[in-house]
């Protein structure tokens, strides 16, 4: 069994309240350096990259590079996800860590949320960080996230202002980002591994949700997840921890994947089914069904 991809939430906090965000239940909690590196340990055997986030913003914390030492010490690549609230010169720093293979910044977290700072403000570290990346000609990816299109074009006004600010920086011909919208997951090239990645708005699975369907998922085939106490969970959307396959601090992972709920759940996928009700509830796989995939 080998996944293409392992979430570690190592921290819960996020310091903000998109409101494309479901409401955070779980306890504030941060992931013990200790207990990472003892999943880290585990997980080295099943994937070859982690990524640090489910809920949580990883760049709040101040030791975030510690983490990242764990998990260069182990061999893994990790992705890092983040809002682009905590960018400051030094936290930058961290991301030029060997370890980094990619980071995702979600830049629609700015418009939904209530915050002082400008738009020029939030944006100004970010872009700082392409170009201290462009000039020490870093080989990892940034992945700017602009996951907000859907049919009404409900964020055109930002968009449009977010596109010229990124042509401008980037010397790019006016226009251009627009016209390379088709509407469909996808992403435009801004720079050597600068990425400004589309996709529409998605739903995020709750038990709650009105409609029900089986299908196809990638979780327990090419991803899992561990969130900060311990329980290991099949995807990254179950931030909730509904469907717990089981505690690293109680089980090692090899029995956790093996157990009668993960191997329900397999089975199930593989034919087209989904054995939890969670799983039955989720929206999100249809991309699956399209070719999707969760980067």
């Amino acid at each position: 069994m080998k996944f293409s991809r392992a979430y570690v939430e190592i921290t819960n906090i996020c310091g903000l309240s998109c409101s494309f965000c479901p409401p955070k239940n779980q306890p504030t909690l941060t992931m013990p350096l200790a207990f990472f590196q003892t999943a880290v340990e585990q997980l080295k055997k099943f994937t070859d990259e982690i990524a640090l986030h489910v809920m949580g913003d990883p760049m709040v914390l101040s030791n975030v590079r510690e983490y990242l030492d764990v998990a260069y010490d182990a061999g893994l690549k990790v992705m890092i996800t983040t809002s682009g609230f905590y960018l400051d010169a030094v936290r930058r720093k961290t991301l030029f860590h060997p370890a980094l293979r990619q980071v995702n910044i979600s830049l629609n977290s700015f418009n939904k949320n209530s915050v002082s700072r400008s738009f020029e403000t939030y944006m100004e570290p970010i872009l700082a960080l392409c170009d201290e990346k462009l000039s020490h000609s870093e080989d990892f990816f940034i992945n700017l996230r602009l996951w907000n299109l859907d049919d009404v074009h409900s964020e055109k006004l930002f968009n449009e202002k977010l596109f010229k600010l990124l042509e401008n920086h980037f010397s790019l011909e006016e226009g251009m980002i627009a016209s390379s919208i088709s509407g469909e997951r996808q992403s435009t090239r801004l720079a050597s591994k600068i990425l400004l990645h589309f996709d529409r708005y998605f739903e995020w699975p709750h038990l709650e949700n009105p409609t029900s369907s089986h299908g196809y998922c990638q979780g327990l085939s090419k991803q899992i997840a561990i969130l900060t106490d311990g329980r290991v969970v099949p995807c990254c959307l179950d931030s909730e921890g509904i469907m717990e396959l089981g505690n690293l601090n109680e089980t090692n992972l090899g029995k956790i994947l093996t157990s009668k709920r993960s191997q329900a759940i397999t089975d199930g996928f593989s034919k087209g089914m989904c054995s939890e009700e969670l799983c039955q509830k989720c929206s999100y796989k249809e991309r699956f069904a399209k070719g999707g995939i969760n980067d």
